[in-house]
């Protein structure tokens, strides 16, 4: 092979890699996270989420890429960002949240969704059933949202001549209105007053326990 048509194949193979390797990056595939938070405030569900992921043998930009989506807890750019995913054809939206949940079901109908929840997701309208979601939804209840009547018949075994208790909720929390209902009711059978507090903010929190006194 002469010098010339030597170097013409070099310079044609080394042209080439840059693009192999960005098709070997494109045919990997990708998972859109979407969080109503930030990277900070998300830093453990990120860790479990990797170490699930590479329990399975699945390394981030290995052999799978994330595209994350930050609302900044500004949920009302939850709707944009998840069309942004969909946009990007991305294999699967992983939805940490309620409010993100509901962004990407509205969203898509067609890509997996794989949500995490604190209540019901069947309650919440992102599931048919537990047994039978349907759809393209998918995911778990962390039962949090449960806890709280739970945590009133306990309070109540601790202190049993308790006559008040103060049951503080965000009112922008989507499940505040089921958590109250739970309470409520449990309430109903303990035995103790239940007074509900709705506080979003520092001051109203302040506010709110300044209220009980």
């Amino acid at each position: 092979m002469k010098r010339r048509e030597f170097m013409t194949l070099l310079g044609g193979t080394a042209a080439a890699w840059p693009l192999a390797a960005r098709a070997q990056q494109a045919a990997m595939p990708v998972i859109g996270y979407l969080n109503n938070g930030s990277p900070e405030s998300d830093a453990s569900r990120l860790t479990g989420l990797r170490r699930g992921l590479n329990e399975t043998g699945y390394v981030e930009g290995r052999n799978f890429l994330v595209e994350y989506r930050w609302a900044g807890n500004q949920p009302d750019r939850l709707p944009g960002l998840a069309a942004e995913l969909v946009r990007l054809q991305v294999a699967v939206i992983v939805a940490a949240g309620l409010l993100p949940a509901l962004a990407a079901k509205a969203a898509t109908t067609s890509i997996p969704i794989v949500f995490s929840v604190a209540a019901d997701p069947v309650q919440l309208g992102l599931v048919a059933s537990l047994n039978r979601p349907g759809g393209n939804l998918t995911g778990f209840n962390g039962f949090i949202g449960e806890l709280g009547a739970k945590g009133l018949a306990v309070l109540h075994e601790l202190v049993p001549n308790i006559a008040t208790i103060g049951f503080l909720v965000n009112p922008n929390n989507p499940i505040s209105e089921l958590t109250t209902r739970d309470v409520l009711a449990a309430a109903s059978v303990v035995g103790p007053k239940v007074q509900i507090l709705k506080a979003s903010t520092d001051r109203e929190i302040d506010a709110a326990f300044v209220s009980l006194v």
